[in-house]
């Protein structure tokens, strides 16, 4: 190892992954950066996801395996770094992809920073079970929003633009400040939050960077993690009454909006469950916390499209028909979804048209746009204990 070439430890946290857990090392080994130990650790599960790691252990020296009693994602990411090497460290999950560069972008900008520098993201990619992309409304959104560095504490409380567990690089002394993942929120069956918790705390002490391209491959499946709102609403209602009292510096505003998004987000993740009774209180507790979300709603004609499933629900369930058939059924149609070659050639020629949205609600954007500017200077002037 060298200083040109530090060793990355990538820590894959697996339970029952083995509909995608090759996808994902497949995607790692063929990193363009070489350096790296991959530790993937098997949390009690009772598919055939030891047998897969261990099929790759044969080709390659550079995975490990380890294993523990089922203890969740927290649990098994920390025994992955407790047991890792590397001057970095990398998360994924055991369902996303790396693009070919995503490691050895975050490194060269790690090393032509210094030790100010804690954590570096690059954004992501939703895509499917078959890797393809889909959902893109808008690239400037990425530029307008998902651009943040340096002192990003407060523009991170607002909303966590990394976006998911899979998108940094992480200096190993950062956590050795300031700890490894939360573990408390499985107790109080809150999980969902851990890696926002985590980029909060390094948040207090380090400076971010952002590689600017499209790094990461972001699994949405229905039926994960999104079924699990209730579990999300307790976890994120956790992290916020900590932080809250750690920074009462930070201006209640933005808390009330930071909860509104992510009442949204679970609006969102219940709509695609099927449970629109909750889709209902959430988008209520969405508005009353920041009434310029009702633009939003009538943006994608939310209300018309709850109010016919709740009324044609018992429609459906006679029929036989699954609560989400009208969701695949939409869906389908809605999303254009193409390669990550094609995605490339597209952004390279200016011509990105996925999922893009009308200008119906023009105004809530630019008061969208107008209170992200207002955070980030606020963000610049915020003062914290950087090393």
């Amino acid at each position: 190892m060298t200083i040109e070439s530090p060793l990355v430890s990538v820590i894959v946290p697996a339970y029952n992954a083995d509909t995608f857990i090759e996808r994902t090392l497949n995607s790692i080994l063929t990193q363009t950066y070489i350096n790296i130990e991959v530790l993937v650790v098997d949390d009690g599960s009772e598919d055939r996801t030891g047998e897969i790691v261990k099929s790759f252990i044969e080709k390659d020296n550079r995975v490990i395996l380890l294993k523990q009693k089922n203890a969740g994602v927290a649990a098994a990411r920390n025994l992955a770094i407790e047991k890792s090497r590397g001057e970095y460290i990398a998360p994924i999950d055991a369902d996303d992809i790396w693009y070919p560069q995503k490691l050895e972008k975050q490194v060269q900008y790690m090393l032509e920073a210094d030790q100010s520098l804690g954590l570096v993201y690059a954004w992501s990619l939703r895509i499917d079970e078959n890797d393809l992309i889909f959902g893109i409304s808008n690239i400037e959104d990425y530029k307008n929003f998902l651009t943040v560095e340096g002192i990003v504490y407060p523009a991170l409380v607002y909303t966590n633009f990394i976006g998911n567990s899979s998108a940094p690089l992480i200096r190993r002394s950062c956590l050795e400040k300031v700890g490894f993942y939360n573990c408390k929120f499985k107790a109080y069956n809150a999980q969902g939050c851990e890696d926002w918790h985590l980029y909060l705390r390094i948040a207090e002490h380090y400076k971010f960077g952002v590689v600017r391209e499209f790094l990461i491959g972001y699994r949405h499946v229905k039926g994960s993690m999104s079924c699990n709102y209730l579990s999300m609403e307790k976890s994120y209602n956790l992290l916020i009454a900590e932080f809250r009292q750690r920074h009462p510096q930070i201006p209640n505003y933005i808390y009330n909006l930071s909860a509104s998004n992510f009442y949204f987000y679970l609006l969102r993740a219940s709509q695609e469950c099927g449970d629109y009774w909750n889709t209902l209180s959430f988008g209520y507790k969405g508005i009353k916390l920041d009434y310029i979300q009702v633009f939003t709603l009538f943006k994608y004609q939310f209300w018309i499209k709850v109010i016919l499933k709740i009324v044609l629900e018992p429609i459906m369930s006679f029929m036989g028909l699954k609560h989400d058939y009208l969701y695949r059924y939409f869906k389908i149609r809605k999303y254009h979804k193409i390669s990550y070659v094609d995605f490339l050639i597209a952004i390279t020629e200016n011509q990105i048209e996925i999922n893009k949205q009308q200008n119906s609600a023009k105004q809530y954007d630019r008061i969208k746009l107008q209170r992200w500017l207002q955070i980030l200077r606020f963000s610049q002037a915020f003062e914290l204990s950087i090393n």
